[in-house]
């Protein structure tokens, strides 16, 4: 059911109405506690309970004024998802009537039943206690939904014992390591101004809209998020005319209450259009403090869905909804911003921009040291779909500069001045348009991490996934750079000069990992592996790389997660990977046997009448008798592959005592060639059963209704 929205209320009056931000805290708080709240987001000073008590009693009579009735700890598991368990605000009296009461250790710490929460080992079942601890960096806000208005509070979730249990306190972490790193080198290169390094972070979500109606039809649509059979429509996205298209009514009307629902909690929506494939989109936001965005990008995703819903559609968030078109991605923008200054930003001379090169330098050295970790950090049997197809960047992690950027590191490893430096004007080749300025690169849609004008942006995570993992080892990975650039510099009788000598040498050994050209070219397969850059083509192929001895000394010495919280998600990474694919290899047998197999059976039914009938009239007819061998052959071939897929997957249970790691390769190697096959036998029976006969919607309907 649709919202009654009040369109005609200012954009900036209703941003934020929701939120319980740095504004409405400064109306709300006296200035002392509000001087101590700031002091605690910037890690200046632990907030006080005394000072928590009166942030919890505004904090309620503002959500009470708004109509909430209950709070939440607001919290991110390590299923990627978010989790909540509501309290009212109400505390009985003797006499039969109550108070509205939230205190400040309601707020500061919550208590949760975390034995149903994956764990990778760092508890045992038994052992519930898990901890829900207030974020004070990320703003409160309101959800109005079906149980009425709550209070929502970010938090972190820890074990009984401290370890993290979810996604955000290994992204606070590494923002506070790659902020301590970048603020040191930054005063080693003479700027002691500089209080504050945050790293920020802008992400662009795609996703395809269905029907809410052909949705429910389709077993593997609900239970998987994705098609598991599915002839190809006889229009996909070959004229390339989806792309920035016009957005359709019933899509705008769709967007137009998810910006609402958006604004009003604060969230910075600002992007929206058509992608490459029928039916997908993308909604982007400003940038913000990583902590912030990745907050932000969850609530997207939750709006998302709850506003599709209304509008009787289905937002897919799935990585590969739909074979032979393009699946969904993630872009993580980032960048560092020193009191709000983007490190990144090259300025009109960046081969004189010392700072600038710097830091580009360290990015480009953490890159090539931290690739295999980096990749992954986006591994999932989803993103298997798509990463190294011409449709995503490939599977081998490397930095696109452009060709400028790139001449520039080599004269300063070369020693030579001469060059280009500026970037010029555009020439349009009409009088009646002005002379546009040109970027320092174009843009390389090829590149999983890219040097995009004044930020990186890293294209290979998952759409479905938070982007609190992948920036926390983005993060640690810089941090673990620049320490080192810090620690040189920090020696060094002239900083300056050894800076630039820093640079080149830093570029000499790291430049490998650059590569401006197609990633999607066999040629750059070739090449990468000649430059001895690693291709982790699979999930069980890039999670090892979690673990690895140098992985764990890393992100232990830059404190961004422990040897027992990393062993804690390889084996939830592992375990999901398995999980997921039996659980769609089950799926496509029931399909397969329950619905594509009587539909078979009926057609077979109906061509053989029809065959006899045309018989006893003496006019017997070919096409008929092809058709009764290519409905029966494809029939015998699918039963065929959906029993031996069932064999293959009791056998892989029966194998569940096994290591994940061992698990995980085992369903890849033995169940997702059979899956495939499977498929290619059903879709060529949809090819040739008539459309009132096949049991599902097809990729005509589910792509082109909207």
């Amino acid at each position: 059911m649709k919202k009654d929205h009040d369109y005609s209320v200012p954009l900036a009056r209703m941003y934020g109405e929701n939120r319980f931000d740095d504004r409405v805290m400064r109306e709300r708080l006296p200035k002392t506690v509000y001087q101590e709240l700031k002091a605690a987001q910037t890690g200046v000073r632990e907030l006080s309970l005394q000072a928590a008590e009166v942030v919890a009693d505004a904090m309620k009579d503002w959500a009470i004024e708004r109509g909430a009735t209950h709070f939440t700890h607001w919290f991110q598991p390590l299923t990627g998802r978010t989790a909540e368990k509501h309290d009212s605000f109400i505390s009985p009296n003797s006499d039969g009537t109550v108070l509205m009461e939230f205190s400040g250790r309601e707020l500061v710490k919550g208590e949760s039943d975390a034995s149903s929460f994956p764990s990778g080992g760092l508890r045992a079942t038994f052992e519930a206690r898990g901890y829900t601890a207030w974020d004070v960096t990320s703003p409160a806000f309101l959800k109005d939904d079906g149980s009425g208005v709550t209070l929502y509070i970010p938090t972190a979730f820890v074990s009984y014992n401290g370890d993290a249990l979810d996604k955000k306190l290994p992204l606070l972490r590494s923002m506070e390591a790659v902020g301590r790193e970048a603020a040191r080198v930054l005063g080693a290169l003479g700027d002691t101004g500089s209080r504050r390094v945050v790293s920020c972070v802008g992400a662009e979500q795609e996703y395809f809209l269905v029907e809410k109606e052909l949705f429910g039809e389709r077993l593997d649509l609900m239970l998987c998020g994705r098609t598991l059979f599915g002839a190809s429509a006889p229009k996909g996205q070959e004229l390339e005319d989806h792309y920035y298209g016009q957005i359709p009514d019933r899509a705008a009307g769709f967007m137009r209450e998810l910006n609402h629902e958006l604004w009003k909690l604060g969230v910075p929506a600002k992007t929206q259009h058509k992608e490459v494939a029928p039916n997908q989109f993308e909604i982007a936001s400003v940038y913000s403090s990583a902590n912030t965005a990745a907050d932000a990008n969850q609530l997207v995703m939750e709006t998302l869905r709850k506003v599709a819903e209304r509008h009787d559609l289905v937002a897919l968030l799935h990585e590969k909804p739909f074979a032979g078109v393009n699946g969904s991605g993630k872009h993580v923008n980032w960048s560092l911003a020193a009191d709000g200054a983007n490190l990144f930003e090259p300025g009109a001379d960046p081969f004189s921009n010392l700072r600038f090169l710097v830091f580009t330098a360290a990015v480009i050295e953490a890159v090539d040291r931290w690739a295999p970790l980096l990749r992954a950090t986006v591994a999932s049997a989803g993103n298997d779909l798509r990463l190294g197809a011409n449709e995503a960047p490939p599977a081998i992690v490397s930095v696109y500069l452009g060709d400028q950027l790139t001449d520039i590191f080599e004269r300063l490893c070369s020693g030579r001045v001469s060059g280009t430096d500026g970037c010029g004007e555009l020439e349009m080749g009409a009088s009646t348009f002005a002379k546009l300025p040109r970027d320092l690169s174009d843009r390389n849609r090829t590149s999983p991490f890219a040097f995009t004008g004044d930020k990186f942006e890293f294209r290979m995570p998952s759409s479905s996934e938070s982007v609190s993992t992948p920036v926390a080892i983005l993060n640690a990975a810089v941090a673990d750079a620049l320490s080192d650039f810090a620690d040189r510099l920090e020696a060094s009788k002239d900083p300056l000069a050894d800076a630039v000598a820093l640079v080149a040498a830093s570029w000499r050994e790291h430049r490998r990992v650059v590569f401006n050209g197609n990633g999607y070219s066999e040629e750059w397969l070739r090449e990468a592996a000649q430059r001895g850059l690693s291709n982790l083509r699979t999930t069980p192929e890039a999670l090892p790389e979690l673990v690895s001895p140098e992985a764990v000394s890393m992100l232990g010495r830059r404190g961004v997660m422990s040897a027992a919280e990393l062993g804690a998600v390889h084996q939830i990474e592992l375990e999901r990977y398995v999980k997921k694919l039996v659980i769609e290899a089950q799926i496509m047998i029931e399909m397969a046997h329950r619905w594509i197999a009587p539909a078979a059976t009926e057609t077979l039914g109906r061509l053989a009448r029809t065959a006899e009938s045309l018989t006893r009239a003496g006019s017997a007819n070919p096409t008929i008798s092809d058709l009764l061998v290519t409905v029966g052959s494809g029939l015998d071939r699918m039963a065929a592959h959906a029993d031996d897929l069932e064999r293959r997957v009791s056998t892989v249970r029966s194998r569940a005592e096994e290591e994940p790691q061992v698990q995980a390769r085992q369903v890849h190697d033995v169940l997702v060639p059979s899956m495939a096959e499977l498929r290619a036998a059903a879709d060529a029976l949809e090819r040739v059963i008539p459309r009132e006969l096949w049991p599902f919607p097809g990729y005509t309907e589910l792509m082109y209704r909207i």
